[in-house]
């Protein structure tokens, strides 16, 4: 092969449309090469639901086909990463797609998820490559030309087997020496956790770097970058950077309260026509339920952010709660967090624990920590125009949710800038 295979990497702060940019370049591609396939493939189940159907719906009401034939349509243009694997690695054939756009790519399997997914559930023995190699391979079947394009986001690992950028360059070192890389110049910034090889890689004359790869501005609202900003200082305790951020905030409400019910009604009344609301918290967030919030209650994504607000199962009704895996990628108008003790402040800083049985337990992997912290900076950058943040007061006679579990978060958050309800 000449080269003419291509890959390439797009980074971006949170809400600066990088989900967007990739169904633009696939939709541009298909609709201007009708005999070069593109498609827009992502590991997140509920963004892959939430856009199917989002777009079968707008297709349907726009041509007045049925929503049942545009369905077929939209499957083949936006599919589920590891269907396209699977379907790939019962295979030898040579794709359709010319040009494929991988969301979220930083979240593909290391060659242990996915040896050990793909042995055990699909039955392929010899199975033994990361997802980023295989389906790197997979595209490499064509004689021609192809196109990869990788969109990055940093700080955003939320599960145990995230290969993480430095896989990609692993398997194009190993294995694609004749592939041409195109990245973002912001790929050497610690979020994105490059690793010394993958550092030294990018050096090479196979590597072009370029500031123009990095979408830097926001398109969730012009406050995100800022709010990105604080809600990191926030999340590594450092309170006086935090307030400095918030400062910058001035048209983005933020407030906390340790009143459920009150964040209901501040979100209701800060909602204008067709903005939405909803209720976000961690996974781990096991003891909110005493405060009606029940994260093992599992939401269906496309119910919850595309119904209308007399169906109680949309975010609307402010009953059932979002978590991390639901709402990566996608957004609301405004959201209410949800704060528990699974990530919690004292003295010497952040504590992670997970609640297991019938008490809380110290997370001392620090793989898992990271997961954790990134939990809640997934949650707290969901909202496009203002947040409130509901920190519980806890229970004297509850041995799982003292009051002292919780103060010190609600302190901290004050002492961050954050004004109380």
């Amino acid at each position: 092969m000449g080269p003419t295979s291509h890959l390439c990497f797009v980074t971006g702060v949170p809400g600066a449309g990088k989900t967007l940019a990739g169904l633009n370049i696939a939709t541009q591609r298909s609709e201007s090469h009708a005999d070069e396939h593109a498609t827009f493939l992502s590991g997140n189940g509920p963004l892959v639901d939430v856009l199917r159907e989002a777009l079968a719906r707008d297709q349907s009401a726009r041509t007045g086909r049925s929503k049942k034939h545009v369905e077929r349509d939209v499957r083949a243009f936006i599919q589920n990463i590891h269907h396209f694997r699977d379907d790939c690695a019962g295979s030898a054939t040579i794709p359709s797609e010319h040009v494929v756009v991988f969301d979220e790519a930083q979240r593909a399997w290391t060659r242990a998820q996915a040896s050990k997914f793909m042995q055990a559930k699909r039955g392929i023995a010899d199975f033994d490559m990361s997802e980023p190699e295989f389906l790197l391979s997979v595209m490499d079947r064509h004689p021609d030309w192809c196109t990869v394009v990788c969109l990055i986001g940093g700080g955003q690992e939320i599960n145990t087997g995230e290969a993480g950028l430095s896989e990609w360059m692993s398997a194009i070192r190993a294995r694609f020496p004749h592939w041409w890389v195109y990245a973002s110049a912001q790929i050497v910034q610690t979020d994105y956790d490059l690793n010394r090889e993958a550092r030294a890689f990018i050096q090479q004359d196979q590597v072009t770097l370029s500031d123009d790869l990095h979408l830097g501005v926001s398109m969730r609202s012009f406050r995100a970058e800022t709010l990105s900003g604080f809600v990191s200082h926030l999340l590594n305790g450092e309170a006086e950077a935090a307030r400095a951020a918030f400062a910058q905030l001035t048209a983005y409400p933020l407030v906390i309260t340790r009143d459920l019910n009150a964040a209901r009604r501040w979100l209701r009344s800060k909602a204008r026509g067709t903005e939405r609301y909803g209720l976000v918290a961690s996974s781990g967030a096991h003891r909110l339920k005493p405060e009606g919030v029940h994260v093992k209650a599992s939401i269906e994504p496309v119910n919850w952010f595309l119904n209308d607000r007399e169906d109680v199962r949309s975010s609307w009704y402010l009953e059932d709660v979002a978590t991390e895996f639901d709402v990566q990628g996608l957004e609301l108008d405004w959201v209410g967090v949800c704060w528990d003790a699974d990530y919690r402040y004292s003295e010497g800083g952040w504590q992670h624990h997970k609640f297991a049985g019938t008490k809380w337990r110290n997370v001392n992997d620090a793989f898992a920590q990271l997961y954790l912290k990134n939990a809640y900076r997934v949650i707290l950058t969901r909202a496009r125009q203002g947040m409130v943040i509901f920190v519980p007061k806890g229970d004297v006679d509850d041995p799982t949710r003292p009051p002292g579990f919780y103060d010190a978060t609600y302190a901290f958050l004050k002492d961050c800038g954050l004004p109380a309800l």
